[in-house]
């Protein structure tokens, strides 16, 4: 069939497995990769640049089991508390890895297409999804070494003898880019002898290979099964490691875009409303690639913001983070930022490469040790093994400075970041410990054996409503950030998409304009990140003179222009013009 008589969609699609796939028919391809996704050649392209998302946008991070109650499905706990206290404040629920698993917390998957029976079933991923849009990881980079692909792989059985990557160690991979200290290959014996395999996180987390072009069919039919559960919103997990190419640094290839490119045109085909997040914990100016030309991910995380706002925060200085703010482009129309100070993981200093100096982080480390964190390192291409995340929950991160220790300001400290995080160009994603203000988990931690599960505490759902009933910080802070993002939820000027300008109000004060996209709103967003009184005043805004301004914080209206403001240490701002 010649090019001119393709749909544009089969049109499009050969051009991307040209480029991954040279020495296949890519035209018999196509059509293989349309029949397994179920997708009609002629489906109509989506409205490009289109916004799916608005100011009532936010986010929760949970595992599957983080709320448990007795004799019941941890994933009908979740949906019980989400509807009863989150449906008026959160719009998206991120699930992480539900399904079969072998270590990791479920980031080892062992059978993409199931649910793990522990938490539940897909009757009760998809009854969250009746109320909230769900967001699924497709761990895409690695399998569990106790998976079905990798037993038929030991067994040179298909599917799965085929499937991952292979390697020899007397090959260089000096240039290799590693998160973590383990080696990078596993001798594993097989019915063709010894093996080494590519992994890339653990011994229990097996590279796929995505050279293969049965792995992206795979993929392509575990995409569409999620589809059909209603998951709409797709994290690809450590995606920057997906293609393998010897002799480089085997982490943001071209392909690895290419291949993005190519899944979320069979998504958004399929669902005009599903949204692309990658998961790229790598350096800022490397992780902004992965918008591409508004064409790759919808979302990225903003790895930046976590290590940069906890050094402000217990610093008592915005410089680098004011100064981060004002190199980061303004998403295209159709992208966005997800903001987040806190998740599953700990917090990855990577980001903080040519923002933070070497004693900065330093100090910054020994802050979050000194407050019960943990670190966990990563092995450099020279051998050398460097600090990649620190393992904190977020409360006892804000507990003090790091001059002073800890203080009387933790209360005021966490919401002030959050503040921040509320009202930055984007959308906010709260981790689920963030909104109860848990504890590091030490227990979990000796149990494990790993540093992450310091922030990965189950509650029982009857000691948590127990808290939350009762004059707790974890009652305080859950009502404060709920209140935060019902007002947020009705300001245009905080749409993920609205204009931001960065404000300079000194060392202690962090600023930043926003303004609605229909321009009649105005939000100046002023906050306190210092354990001192600062004042400042109003005539620095240039506030319009017309309109009459309050703070959507306390509801205090300001009528005179040039008035002096002093806030209490980290108080915050959202001072607004009314709208009529």
């Amino acid at each position: 069939m010649e090019r001119s008589q393709l749909s544009p969609l089969e049109q499009r699609l050969i051009g991307h497995l040209q480029i991954l796939y040279p020495d296949l028919d890519a035209a018999d391809f196509a059509k293989e990769c349309l029949q397994q996704f179920g997708l009609p050649a002629e489906t109509p392209s989506p409205t490009p640049h289109r916004n799916l998302w608005d100011q009532s946008d936010a986010m929760i991070i949970t595992y599957g089991d983080s709320l448990r109650r007795e004799n019941e499905a941890p994933l009908q706990t979740l949906t019980r508390f989400f509807n009863s206290h989150l449906n008026d404040c959160v719009s998206t629920v991120h699930i992480l890895p539900f399904f079969p698993y072998s270590s990791d917390d479920g980031f080892s998957v062992m059978d993409y297409t199931t649910v793990n029976p522990s938490v539940g079933n897909w009757d009760d991923v998809s009854a969250i999804t009746e109320k909230f849009k769900v967001m699924g990881d497709l761990v895409i980079n690695h399998c569990s070494s106790r998976s079905m692909w990798f037993e038929n792989y030991k067994n040179d059985v298909e599917p799965g003898a085929s499937y991952f990557v292979e390697a020899l160690p007397e090959e260089d991979h000096s240039a290799v880019v590693r998160p973590r200290t383990s080696p990078l290959l596993r001798e594993v014996k097989t019915n063709r002898g010894d093996r080494y395999v590519w992994c890339t996180f653990s011994h229990d987390q097996v590279d796929l290979d995505f050279k293969n072009p049965n792995v992206l069919l795979e993929f392509l039919k575990i995409i569409r099964l999620y589809l059909d559960k209603g998951i709409r919103w797709f994290r690809l997990d450590a995606v920057a490691f997906l293609w393998k190419t010897p002799g480089t640094p085997c982490i943001n290839l071209p392909e690895t875009h290419e291949m993005i490119r190519l899944l979320r045109l069979m998504i958004e085909h399929f669902a005009p409303d599903a949204v692309i997040i990658t998961e790229t914990n790598i350096p800022n100016r490397e992780n902004l690639t992965y918008f591409g030309n508004a064409n790759e991910a919808h979302l990225i995380y903003n790895f930046s913001l976590p290590p940069l706002l906890i050094n402000t925060m217990v610093t008592g200085s915005c410089i680098h983070l004011k100064n981060w703010l004002m190199t980061m482009p303004p998403a295209q129309y159709g992208t966005t930022y997800l903001n987040f100070i806190a998740s599953h993981d700990g917090v990855g200093v990577r980001p903080t490469e040519g923002l933070l100096t070497e004693w900065e982080l330093d100090t910054l480390i020994s802050t979050m040790t000194r407050f019960g964190g943990k670190v966990s390192s990563r092995t450099t291409p020279s051998g050398e093994a460097k600090p990649y995340e620190i393992n904190i929950s977020l409360w006892n991160a804000f507990s003090g400075t790091a001059q002073h220790g800890p203080d009387q300001w933790q209360f005021a400290r966490f919401m002030c970041a959050h503040a921040i995080m509320a009202s930055l160009e984007g959308i906010p994603a709260f981790y689920i410990h963030s909104f109860f203000a848990t504890e590091n988990d030490y227990q979990r931690v000796e149990h494990t054996g790993h540093y992450r599960s310091i922030n990965r505490h189950i509650w029982q759902v009857e000691n948590l409503e127990q808290a939350l009933e009762h004059d707790t910080h974890n009652q305080r802070v859950f009502n404060a950030i709920r209140k935060l993002l019902k007002i947020r939820r009705r300001q245009p000027a905080l749409h993920p998409n609205a204009v931001q300008y960065t404000l300079h109000t000194g060392e202690a004060l962090f600023s930043f304009w926003r303004q609605s996209i229909d321009r009649r709103q105005s939000i100046f967003a002023i906050h306190n990140v210092s354990d001192q009184p600062q004042t400042f005043n109003l005539s620095e805004l240039n506030l319009i003179a017309t309109d009459q301004w309050v703070d959507l914080i306390s509801e205090k209206v300001f009528e005179d222009r040039v008035a002096q403001v002093t806030l209490m240490p980290y108080q915050y701002l959202w001072l607004s013009n009314k709208l009529h």
